[in-house]
């Protein structure tokens, strides 16, 4: 079409005045009046369902959806694997713990008696601790210090003496026999005895004819165990110098020395007597390098 002058037709074929072409700035007006906007397109809320072509969610359905499938990091999940584990080594220590107790499943009357074993021995501690007392007070009030003096240091002397096995001594106690004809228990588990009754109170042992000290020592042979380098077969017989009432529920506690070693398919019998005598003797030593700093 000439860019002068544009002619329109008319229906009944006359040509009609002529109309200027319209410029590109008229035409894109014109174009962007014709098309429907962007946001106008966009459902909303209130829109029906009808008008959009899409089904409404509701607002459970969009919370469903915006957590599920959940979006996971990785440090969370490295968190969630450390945590497992640490919760599982916790219940396996728990159930470990709790399966090796020695009083899971023991009856009223053992732990009454391990509850009155634990008593006596606290009163041992308290009368031990009184006895120091009055022995401090004797020596601060007596008139002459030094016969006060003599006195307690001889009746020390007597109570090391038994100790360290250098004199005998005779008392109330126990005998305890272990009879092992399998020979099947070795010196541990007489070592352990030993361990259990000095915790009952025991002041005075001797196994055989061995005099037992601080520095005794066990140590299996063949067909049988050394007592500090001396021989001891079964039946090993132990004589203990103690209160009984102590000693005795010491070894029968569950868990003991007496289920132990019948473990061992060894026999043990424990026997209460009012006089023990103790008179296998220990030679005393003397030191080498140690002297008495006060002479």
């Amino acid at each position: 079409m000439p860019a002068e002058l544009a002619r329109a037709s008319s229906p009944d074929g006359e040509e009609g005045p002529a109309r200027p072409e319209p410029s590109a700035g008229e035409a894109a007006s014109r174009d962007t009046k014709d098309r429907p906007s962007a946001a106008a397109a966009v459902p909303t809320d209130d829109t029906p369902e009808g008008e959009t072509g899409e089904p409404q969610l509701t607002g459970r359905q969009r919370l469903a959806a915006g957590l599920w499938p959940p979006r996971v990091t990785r440090a969370q999940l490295i968190v969630a694997v450390l945590l497992f584990v640490l919760g599982l080594g916790l219940a396996i220590q728990v159930r470990s713990t709790s399966d090796n107790s020695a009083l899971r499943g023991a009856r009223q009357d053992d732990l009454v008696r391990i509850l009155d074993e634990l008593d006596n021995r606290s009163q041992r501690l308290t009368d031990e601790q009184r006895s120091l007392e009055g022995q401090k007070t004797e020596l601060e009030n007596s008139s002459d210090h030094a016969e006060e003096a003599r006195k307690q240091t001889e009746a020390k002397e007597r109570q090391l003496g038994v100790l360290a096995g250098t004199v005998a001594a005779e008392g109330p106690g126990i005998t305890l026999t272990i009879d092992d004809p399998t020979h099947s228990v070795e010196a541990d588990k007489l070592l352990d005895t030993i361990q259990e009754l000095r915790a009952a109170g025991a002041e005075a042992i001797q196994v055989g004819d061995v005099r037992i000290v601080a520095d005794s020592y066990f140590s299996d042979v063949r067909g049988g165990v050394e007592i500090d380098g001396k021989r001891v077969t079964e039946p090993y017989r132990f004589q203990v110098i103690g209160k009984p009432q102590d000693l005795e529920p010491a070894l029968n506690i569950p868990g003991g020395v007496v289920q132990t070693l019948e473990k061992e398919q060894a026999k043990v019998d424990v026997v209460r007597q009012e006089k023990i005598t103790v008179d296998a003797l220990r030679q005393a030593k003397r030191p080498d390098y140690a002297r008495s700093s006060s002479q």
